[in-house]
């Protein structure tokens, strides 16, 4: 098993910038990628980011690509997603995701989630 604990969220004016930390412990050897998604209220959970611990590859939903910027560190089984230029809509539940298989933007496959950290933007 995996356990997946996030960080940093907030309130935060628009415009502003917040940084979110996930740390995983348990198994993570079996980790091989970890992503970011959000929830917002009555809406269904979408895609933000993901970075594969080969090659640390990046990839970014293309709605949010240049304001949101994903890096990790496979040896200290670490994630973060710093976002920038934050606008009201981006108000949401974060949460931290980790895989065993190849990187992928959909929710269902990944295996390991955390419990999620709020965001909330102010305009």
């Amino acid at each position: 098993q995996v356990q997946l604990l996030e960080s940093g969220g907030g309130l935060v004016q628009a415009g502003g910038s917040l940084r979110l930390s996930c740390v995983a412990s348990g198994r993570t050897r079996s980790i091989e990628a970890m992503g970011w998604f959000r929830q917002a209220p009555g809406k269904e959970r979408e895609f933000v980011a993901r970075i594969s611990w080969i090659g640390h590859s990046t990839y970014y939903s293309d709605s949010l690509k240049g304001r949101f910027t994903i890096s990790g560190d496979n040896t200290r089984n670490t994630v973060t997603l710093q976002m920038d230029s934050l606008r009201p809509e981006d108000t949401a539940v974060y949460y931290c995701a980790a895989g065993r298989g190849y990187p992928s933007s959909f929710s269902y496959d990944y295996d390991y989630w955390g419990q999620g950290t709020q965001v909330t933007v102010s305009s």
